[in-house]
């Protein structure tokens, strides 16, 4: 078999999410017995002071005779997660660039909280 009919033989088919500096490959692939797994890729971009970048990557290998409990741990974990910690990314807050975004309420009552000083008082 040539290099090229092997590779659209062993990519079925494919999902990508992106997610911010991270994108996940979801892969079907099928192996030398022409049965199907999965492959799950995290790819990082990391990118260097001088402007350049490269990218970590770590995949995971499903086979079929793991699927049930995976999914069932996967849903487990996602929603003990969840019911934890509800659905804000608190650890966008720690991100270099990160601004908070103040409510109406706390910008007034910072200006209340305040203590005005006149100069001819000291």
């Amino acid at each position: 078999m040539r290099d090229n009919e092997m590779l659209e033989k062993e990519e079925i088919f494919s999902k990508v999410l992106r997610a911010g500096r991270r994108t996940y490959f979801f892969d079907v692939r099928a192996t030398k017995a022409d049965d199907y797994y999965i492959t799950i890729t995290e790819s990082k971009k990391f990118t260097e002071d001088d402007g350049s970048f490269h990218f970590k990557k770590h995949k995971i290998y499903l086979y079929k005779e793991d699927f049930a409990a995976f999914k069932e741990i996967l849903n487990e974990m996602t929603d003990y997660v969840l019911s934890q910690k509800g659905e804000e990314v608190i650890s966008e807050r720690h991100q270099k660039d990160f601004k908070k975004e103040f409510q109406n309420d706390e910008i007034e009552e910072s200006r209340n909280s305040f203590t005005d000083i006149d100069f001819d008082d000291i």
